[in-house]
């Protein structure tokens, strides 16, 4: 069977995904993953097929640093950018569609991958790593808030997020148009999904969020979906010196989200008292603080005392899965959704929302994470449940179901 993944987004979208991936291929189905060009290395290192999705979405979402006013014109300007970016992705699913595909496998911000798959008389399911289904258990993750609304207002708030306008309508309703289909909008074909109960696969630990009661019964808690090893990356020699001159620092790092100026988060960690290394920031050298590149999350995490980070999924799981203490920084989307589970589970302190970002209130809650027991202890408890999980399983079953 050859399955086409679709993953338009940043390398927190791309690395779960590949890694999956990987572990099909184990399993003899063929996969081939569409993503941009930055992550083709990413996906071609997890042994599955490069196909690729125009465009880069990193510069397009990434925040200012705290304070600063964004750049780049009004929100209307941005939805319109957003808009351009996924009628690339679209334009290269269907392209990666035509290289050949048994059934296609799409993330969240990829609906245009069912009307794909149904001009090309195939099956799609859902790949999620965030849980968009309305539910009274939380609120829509395009809220940019984990603020609940009480269990009716999260539904009906839900429901009509779902509905409202997406940047990716207007790909879709092009192709289905081109495809030769009738005409149907993105929210009217989710509607029919969700009737349907159409199985989609969520890469989310249900020890850390529960399945809610009011899913249908295709909504799949699958369990985290772990990157595939890099058999060629290598810590260099300056980072194994810094880890070994002294006890286990803190790592800082925001990813695709956010910029954030090496002395604003040096002032923090000083101010806690901690060794830091800080992604993203290469150049910064010190006895308190090393500035690095790109470093695999599942090798650097278990080293540190805490991690401090922007929340997104992929970041959280590998936190999580490390065992030690989380501090989280939301940024948008699902990341206030992830930060605050962090916290609800124990292994963190409450979040530190971007927006309200200050060096004090790092700081101190850098300080918190690494001095109060309980977190460490329910961090490893944590980690302890999430790996007796297997998130293939569930997809294999679901493959095997087709």
């Amino acid at each position: 069977m050859r399955i086409l993944m679709v993953t338009p987004g940043t390398r927190g979208d791309v690395a779960p995904m590949a890694g999956l991936g990987n572990r099909l291929q184990e399993q003899g189905f063929e996969v081939a993953i569409a993503a941009n060009p930055a992550y083709a290395p990413l996906v071609v290192a997890s042994g599955c097929e490069y196909r690729q999705l125009p465009g880069d979405l990193t510069e397009l979402i990434r925040q200012p640093a705290p304070g600063a006013k964004a750049a780049g014109g009004s929100v209307l300007s941005f939805w319109r950018k957003l808009s351009d970016y996924m009628e690339g992705a679209a334009t290269g699913t269907l392209a990666a569609a035509e290289a050949g595909a048994d059934v296609i496998l799409a993330n969240s911000v990829a609906p245009y991958a069912y009307d794909i798959a149904e001009a090309f008389g195939i099956p799609a399911i859902g790949a999620h790593l965030q849980p968009t289904e309305p539910s009274a258990d939380y609120p829509p993750v395009l809220m940019n808030s984990a603020r609940s609304l009480g269990s009716l207002g999260n539904k009906i708030i839900g429901e009509r997020a779902a509905a409202g306008p997406a940047p990716y309508d207007g790909p879709s309703a092009r192709l289905r148009k081109a495809l030769g289909l009738k005409k149907e909008s993105r929210a009217v074909g989710e509607r029919r999904r969700r009737k349907a109960k159409a199985t989609i696969l969520h890469g989310i630990s249900p020890t850390v969020l529960p399945r809610p009661a009011d899913w249908h019964s295709g909504l799949v808690m699958a369990g985290y979906w772990r990157p595939a090893v890099e058999p060629d990356w290598q810590p260099s020699a300056d980072l194994m010196d810094f880890l070994a001159d002294g006890p286990p620092p803190v790592f800082v790092g925001f990813g695709s989200s956010a910029h954030v100026d090496p002395d604003f988060i040096l002032e923090a960690t000083r101010r806690a008292g901690v060794r830091a290394v800080l992604q993203g920031m290469e150049g910064v050298t010190g006895s308190d603080a090393l500035g690095v590149g790109h470093i695999p999350h599942e090798w650097i995490f278990p080293r540190m005392a805490a991690v401090v980070h922007h929340a997104g999924a992929g970041t959280t799981a590998a936190g999580l899965r490390a065992g030690v203490p989380t501090v989280g920084v939301p940024v948008y989307t699902d990341q206030p959704l992830w930060a605050s589970r962090v916290a609800a589970l124990g292994a963190g302190p409450a979040p530190v929302p971007y927006k309200t970002l200050t060096s004090e209130r790092l700081g101190d809650a850098i300080k918190q994470a690494v001095n109060t027991s309980s977190y460490t202890y329910r961090a490893a408890d944590v980690a302890a449940a999430i790996a007796k999980e297997d998130g293939t399983t569930a997809v294999v079953g679901a493959l095997r179901n087709l």
